[in-house]
């Protein structure tokens, strides 16, 4: 079995862990997922499963959307309500003072990534130095927030809505809201609502997928991650030529597009330039 399934990932799960039992149901060890999602969190997890695992880099860079649930006066040593509490403090804030700090978090920023979190430094994964107490350096990275919308705020809660780059941290994000407000903050809930293209109304939540005996109706091609590509179906010489790896001559404006086989078959993501037609990666079967 080839395509892309989008989870909707359960609290408590690793992402490792849904992939490790997605082995399971759909025979294969090849398998791989888009976008790692800690173990509280829950929602859109793409799993690519067969030849789709070829598709898994071109995901790396997607942008995501999260809704989140910020907790201020509080602050813990993961930047979540799973860690321990460093501090606490009484808020006082009103609906004026939160709008006036989260304009200075949207558009690019610097980010310094959390200790508890899957970077490595010399070799070593930052939270498993951090399980040991250790505290190592980061520098700051930029990041991209894309959108920040307030959707609620009750007592101490902020209910947000992320829309981010790659490598944000949303716990950070909440960490540093809460001492822009001059209190402490760290996450109480996150859901990721889109991953790229792939959006929570069409997740499948995972216990469906560990239940059914047709698992393979859940699949998406693998050419539904490039539908912002246009579409292209190659004739049968220019197919066997990239079947054989060769680019070949092709009238068309620059750009890249999906092509096709003339039986409809998903053959690669191509680029053209000057009118050649060139391999970007194929997802064909050998």
């Amino acid at each position: 079995m080839n395509g892309i399934v989008i989870v909707d990932k359960p609290q408590g799960w690793t992402s490792q862990d849904v992939t490790a039992r997605l082995r399971r149901v759909f025979d294969t060890r090849r398998i791989g997922h888009g976008g790692t999602l800690d173990p509280m969190a829950t929602g859109v997890l793409p799993v690519f499963v067969g030849r789709a695992t070829r598709a898994v880099e071109f995901f790396e860079h997607a942008e995501k959307t999260y809704e989140t649930v910020l907790l201020l006066g509080k602050r813990t040593d993961t930047q979540d309500v799973t860690g321990r509490v460093l501090e606490e403090r009484p808020v006082s804030l009103s609906l004026a003072d939160v709008e006036a700090v989260l304009p200075q978090f949207r558009g690019e920023i610097l980010q310094v990534p959390p200790m508890y979190s899957a970077l490595k430094v010399n070799g070593q994964k930052l939270c498993d130095l951090a399980r040991k107490g250790q505290q190592v350096e980061r520098k700051p990275r930029p990041i991209t927030i894309f959108e920040l919308t307030l959707l609620s705020f009750e007592e101490n809660r902020l209910r947000l809505r992320v829309r981010c780059s790659k490598g944000t941290y949303i716990r950070t994000l909440c960490d540093d809201i809460g001492a822009a407000l001059g209190t402490l903050g760290c996450m109480e809930s996150l859901r990721r609502t889109q991953a790229g293209d792939y959006s929570i109304t069409e997740a499948v939540p995972l216990e469906t997928l560990l239940e059914t005996d047709s698992p393979e109706t859940y699949l998406r091609g693998m050419d539904s991650m490039f539908t912002r590509y246009p579409a292209v179906t190659l004739t049968p010489n220019q197919e066997k030529r990239c079947r054989n790896g060769n680019s070949f001559t092709r009238p068309m404006a620059n750009g890249t597009y999906r092509a096709y086989g003339e039986n409809g078959e998903f053959l690669m993501l191509a680029k053209v330039e000057d009118n050649v037609m060139s391999t970007i990666k194929s997802f064909f079967e050998v």
